[in-house]
């Protein structure tokens, strides 16, 4: 009986092959192209998800089917890139590229992984490539040869870019890295004459050259483009930075003046360079006096200086030279500018009334400064030394000893505070404490000596 009904069967199965068909899995009749399609939109889900591993076996299947289809090797490329695994992404890159070597983002994978990689060399080739899609990538090859040394190639292709795209921050940090090392600079000064004469009215290339002739102190040739710079833009103030100094060193003092209320006066010219100026005019004046008028009118140009104090500084360098009244000259108009509560200055002003011997003041002034600022040792030293010598003793004594609680680790103004104190006592006629005192300044000088605190 159940081999009548098997026999039956079969005959009924023999007799219609579309139901055979029709009971066979749909997978093992799917066309390729669907099969391609299913196994690379699992590839870019698994990508999605950081699941690169399975992502590369949905695209190896692809490559199964389509063993020639360039985009399946950037995917595979892209998530081995992923993974770290630096060599088959370059391998899937590369292949990529071989079968289609012009499209941009396969060259773009193989430079990725040349950059991860830090393999400077061999993403040169691989941006010259690229520099064929769009010359942008030439920005890329500067910072490639700055990595792998080759300035003089880098230097060569920054005045190019310069030249046909305009200058950029970074190029222009990168050329002055170059520059510093002097065996290039002969190189840049070429190609700064050749931009000065292609385009006559760019300040900078001018600016450029004269700084790189007066780093290797070919004087002369600085000064020849700084003529030429004044006559091909009349209007420079840049160049009157270069004559200034080439009139103080002739002691051609009214043209350096002129020069030097230029600059002072401009807005383009960096603070630095006018300190600089100023700096320069201020020790020209010194041996040239005459000139000190000149000198009052450019310090009125820093009046509203934020950073330096010009002022203040100039009464230092009298005082470094012990012209004591023309220190006192410039500290005083210093406080003046700055409502008398610099404490630096109001010392220093102090100490240069001391040399010049004008106790009174120092008294007076000293005096003064200790109700303003009532915790600075410094005002009450001055005040005790400038009373002992006006032999006002029993003012000193109690100016000192005030100022003596505010002594903190200065081992030079205990010093002399100590003296000071038996040097009041001594007027006083106390010459217990007199001996006192010495014996304490002394005492302190030994542990100064010594080392100890």
């Amino acid at each position: 009986m159940k081999k009548t009904v098997s026999f039956f069967l079969f005959l009924v199965l023999l007799c219609n092959p579309a139901l055979i068909l029709a009971q066979t899995e749909p997978e093992e009749i799917k066309p390729e192209t669907d099969k391609f399609e299913d196994y690379f939109y699992e590839s870019l889900k698994q990508q999605g998800i950081e699941n690169y591993d399975k992502a590369i076996e949905a695209l190896e299947e692809c490559s199964k089917i389509k063993p020639n289809d360039a985009t399946v090797y950037f995917e595979l490329g892209k998530n081995y890139l992923a993974s770290k695994d630096y060599e088959h992404a370059y391998k899937s890159f590369e292949k990529a590229t071989q079968i289609d070597p012009k499209n941009k983002w396969f060259w773009l994978g193989i430079y990725d992984v040349n950059y991860q990689t830090k393999n400077y060399n061999q993403a040169i080739i691989t941006v010259n490539k690229l520099i064929e899609f769009n010359e942008v990538f030439k920005e890329d090859l500067v910072s490639l040869y700055m990595n792998t040394q080759q300035f003089d190639k880098a230097l060569d292709l920054i005045n190019e870019l310069n030249d046909k795209v305009g200058k950029s921050e970074r190029r222009e940090s990168y050329k002055m890295q170059i520059l510093s090392q002097g065996k290039y600079q002969n190189t840049e000064i070429a190609n700064l004459i050749d931009q000065i004469n292609k385009y006559p009215k760019v300040e900078s290339n001018y600016i450029a050259l004269i700084h790189l002739y007066s780093e290797n102190n070919e004087n002369e040739k600085a000064l020849d483009i700084t003529k030429k710079l004044e006559a091909d833009i009349p209007t420079s103030e840049w160049a009157q930075v270069s004559l200034f100094k080439y009139y103080l060193e002739n002691k051609e003092g009214q043209k350096a003046i002129n020069s030097m209320n230029v600059v002072l006066a401009s807005t383009k010219i960096d603070s630095k360079i006018k300190h600089r100026v100023l700096n320069e005019f201020l020790i020209f004046v010194n041996t040239n006096p005459q000139y000190a008028a000149d000198l009052e009118k450019a310090i009125s140009y820093f009046e509203n200086d934020p950073d330096v104090n010009v002022v203040k500084e100039i009464g230092k360098y009298y005082h470094n030279k012990k012209q004591w009244d023309k220190a006192i000259q410039y500290y005083e108009l210093a406080l003046k500018n700055n409502s008398g509560e610099d404490i630096e200055t109001n010392l220093l002003l102090l100490q240069a009334y001391v040399e010049t011997k004008q106790f009174e003041l120092v008294a007076k002034k000293a005096t003064a400064l200790v109700e303003i600022f009532p915790t600075q040792p410094q005002f009450y030293y001055f005040s005790g030394l400038a009373n002992n010598q006006l032999k006002q003793f029993k003012k000193a004594k109690e100016m000192l000893e005030m100022g003596m609680d505010y002594v903190v680790n200065d081992v030079v103004l205990g010093v002399n505070f100590n003296i000071q104190l038996g040097e009041a006592y001594n007027g006083l006629g106390d010459f217990k404490k007199k001996e006192l005192y010495f014996s304490k300044a002394n005492q302190l000088l030994k542990d100064k000596k010594s080392g100890y605190k």
